[in-house]
């Protein structure tokens, strides 16, 4: 089994591994840890990560990046037509009504689902780590942040397995920064004693996310969360960006707004300057050649300045912190530290607002930009049989609270249940009893709307299928499992009626239970989550929930006659809230293992007119240095197919299959030799290998003496062999 962890950011990636009895984040082929979520379509192939990263700007329309906040979302949402005005890049709408990304690739207009975009890098992260594995990778664990909803974490998984990747946990970004810094620490309180309570502070690019964690040895709980889903480092440069904009449109009449390709330039400084104000409190120069119409622009800025013109977006960093602290029900003074992660937690002003709120120093003892890929590959190993890990179980919390709604069969109308809390437990099971004669429904929902960054509070609807009457007509009783998974995300698991049986002795079977008139029954928290919701199996949580059946099942009173019953699984239908269909989930694999060939294929043809090129260069330098006094007559005319060939190269041989480039590479190479016929080569052949067994004899030997005893051999019978080796090759030529 693969251990592997992909952190997938709205700006950067990051991939971590297990291997050599440690976690380590892994560099891509640029050697760099960090790849951009960036991908580049192009009339051959696609680019992704830093390839695509260096095309935003010459290839700006087809080249995507910052395509994380799109999961889950109809393209009717406010939000992404909020947003669009500010892309660069076309969005579409897909035939599900989600949200697509229109590009040119292959010469032809395509809209690729945010899933398949995703997918595209994951493609590339799975590439990452299989190299700095040294074998295929299929296994892993992938972060999304907290504040995610079902919809958006359902189109993270789909996404993964277009990728062709086992997503064995979604992990929460939080989460995942917890266990990094948790498992480590050998002073942990036990876990009968109090815990330690610590605050998790991760400001990316995007979002902002805390968590407030309680530790003992061995296990951690996610207490409650809170965030800010459109705070992060993006905001600074937006105040930025805007900054720059009115100044060189008083300083020199441009409109920046109107030229993608200048506002793109324009943000890429604006955040290089972003990060040299962290630290520097000096002015400091934005310079930028040639932004627009041939003109030089350059501003200058401080970070007092900038302090300033980003007052609202700094009064935004308390709130999620005072949220944080009611819902955990915390003072100030029961928070052990405070850890902060992510790339905008660089700011100096937003560590002093964090730091000021908690009346305490900052921590920043995980790196803060490898965190929670390394907190992924962890959990990762944890869930992994293949690999040994300390014992550490981790319980996350349900970001939202879940409710149930369904016809009511006793009386009219609907009748809603909450079947999980803001910051229950999770993963974890709970059953439901219902006493219905036909099949029913039940719709999953959000009950704080309001409280969502998403539109649409509906879960999905779950229909209970083949659901029968008793033999005496009377209602069946239909035990239904809810979950929320390891992905965190809700399903109706399983359903089963109970059908209640004569017994042997003929005696009528009476009803167990003393239920009357009410139609439905909710076994509440009867169900825990097996070892605190780490490595649970199906099997441990059914040995759970039968025992919980037994005791609510236990007759009132001892004299009654014993009934049999006999449990039926009943089938249930699924539809989740913007789910891939099966058939679309096949095409978009099918497609993304075409496009890979389709890069590999393209990348095999310029490998191949590299070598051509390569080699025109290597053979000229050659013949103009190290082999000149070998070549006499020949030079020129070998110096003239090496001209031919590059002249080719930049002209008609700029766009050739690959077949081509073999086909001119093999013949200037069977060119050099066309002077010697075989017997020759031979010959010169038999004489290299008889001097290379001499001069290996000789170094062994020399290898075996003394350093103060008469060498094995001399300079001299070196170079003599060397001048009885030139000679003969002379005579063979």
């Amino acid at each position: 089994m693969s251990v592997v962890g992909f952190d997938v950011g709205f700006l950067n990636c990051y991939v971590a591994v297990a291997r050599a009895g440690g976690i380590e984040t892994v560099a891509n082929e640029y050697s760099d840890r960090c790849t951009p979520a960036c991908v580049s379509f192009g009339p051959r192939n696609r680019s992704i990560g830093a390839a695509a990263k260096s095309q935003v700007v010459t290839n700006c329309k087809n080249t995507v990046q910052g395509f994380k906040r799109f999961h889950g979302r109809a393209f009717s949402d406010p939000y992404i037509q909020r947003l669009k005005s500010s892309l660069v890049y076309d969005l579409a709408q897909m035939p599900s009504g989600t949200t697509g990304i229109k590009v040119m690739y292959m010469e032809e207009e395509k809209v690729f689902s945010i899933e398949q975009v995703t997918a595209m890098l994951l493609t590339k992260m799975k590439e990452t780590a299989e190299h700095a594995l040294k074998k295929p990778v299929a296994d892993c664990v992938v972060s999304v942040p907290c504040y995610y909803t079902d919809a958006e974490r359902r189109s993270v998984v789909d996404a993964a397995q277009i990728a062709g990747l086992n997503c064995l946990r979604l992990m929460n970004e939080t989460t995942a920064v917890a266990l990094a810094y948790g498992i480590y620490k050998q002073d942990l309180p036990a876990p009968e004693e109090k815990p330690r309570i610590v605050v998790f502070v991760d400001i990316g690019h995007s979002g902002y996310q805390t968590s407030v964690c309680a530790f003992n040895k061995g296990k951690l709980k996610v207490l409650a969360t809170a965030c800010d889903p459109e705070l992060g480092g993006k905001d600074f440069d937006e105040m930025l960006v805007r900054h720059f904009c009115e100044e060189f449109g008083k300083k020199y009449k441009l409109d920046v707004k109107t030229k993608p390709r200048a506002l793109v330039r324009l943000y890429q400084e604006c955040e290089k300057l972003k990060k040299l104000m962290s630290a520097n409190s000096s002015d400091l120069p934005l310079n930028i050649e040639c932004f627009m119409n041939d003109i030089d622009v350059s501003g200058k800025l401080n970070r007092y300045s900038f302090e300033e013109m980003c007052a609202d977006v700094l009064g935004r960093v308390e709130a999620p912190l005072h949220n944080l602290m009611e819902q955990a029900k915390l003072k100030k003074e029961d928070i052990y530290a405070v850890e902060i992660v992510g790339g905008a937690s660089r700011i100096p002003s937003v560590k002093e607002r964090i730091g000021r709120f908690f009346g305490k120093e900052l921590s920043t003892t995980l790196n803060a930009d490898e965190a929670v890929a390394r907190g992924c590959a962890l959990q990762c190993a944890i869930l992994s049989p293949a690999f040994k890990v300390r014992e550490f179980s981790i319980t996350d919390a349900v970001a939202y609270p879940i409710s149930l709604k369904w016809n009511s069969a006793a009386e009219e109308g609907l009748s809603d249940c909450e079947v999980f809390p803001k910051n229950h437990a999770a993963p974890f099971s709970k059953v439901l009893t219902f006493y219905r004669r036909e099949p029913f429904s039940l719709e999953a929902y959000y009950n704080t709307p309001r409280e969502l960054p998403y539109p649409d509070p509906t879960i999905g609807q779950f229909v209970i299928q083949k659901v029968v009457p008793q033999a005496s007509g009377e209602s069946s009783k239909v035990k239904v499992k809810v979950r929320v998974n390891i992905h965190g995300i809700f399903s109706v698991s399983s359903a089963s009626l109970v059908e209640v049986q004569k017994t042997e002795e003929g005696e009528e079977p009476m009803d167990t239970e003393q239920q009357a008139t009410p139609e439905e029954e909710t076994d509440q928290d009867e169900t825990k989550a097996q070892g605190d919701g780490q490595k649970e199996t199906e099997e441990e949580e059914e040995k759970t929930e039968s025992k919980t059946e037994k005791k609510s099942d236990q007759p009132p009173q001892v004299k009654k006659p014993k009934v049999k019953t006999k449990v039926l699984e009943l089938p249930i239908e699924n539809s989740p809230q913007w789910e891939l269909a099966i058939d679309m989930l096949n095409l978009f694999v099918e497609n993304e293992g075409n496009m890979i060939m389709q890069d590999k294929l393209e990348k095999e043809r310029n490998d191949a007119k590299n070598y051509v090129e390569e080699y025109v260069y290597d053979m000229r330098d050659k013949l103009h240095g190290r082999l000149e006094k070998f070549v006499s007559e020949d030079r020129d005319i070998l110096s003239l197919q090496l001209e031919d060939t590059e002249n080719w190269l930049y002209e008609d041989g700029e766009d050739q299959p690959k077949q081509q480039y073999i086909d001119k590479l093999a013949e200037l190479k069977e060119e050099q030799y066309d002077h010697l016929d075989q017997e020759e080569i031979n010959k010169v052949d038999k004489m290299v290998n008889e001097a290379m067994i001499w001069l290996n004899s000789k170094m062994n030997q020399q290898s075996k003496l003394s350093l103060t005893v008469e060498p094995a051999v001399r300079v001299r019978e070196i170079q003599d062999k060397t001048k009885v080796g030139l000679t003969n090759y002379c005579t063979a030529k």
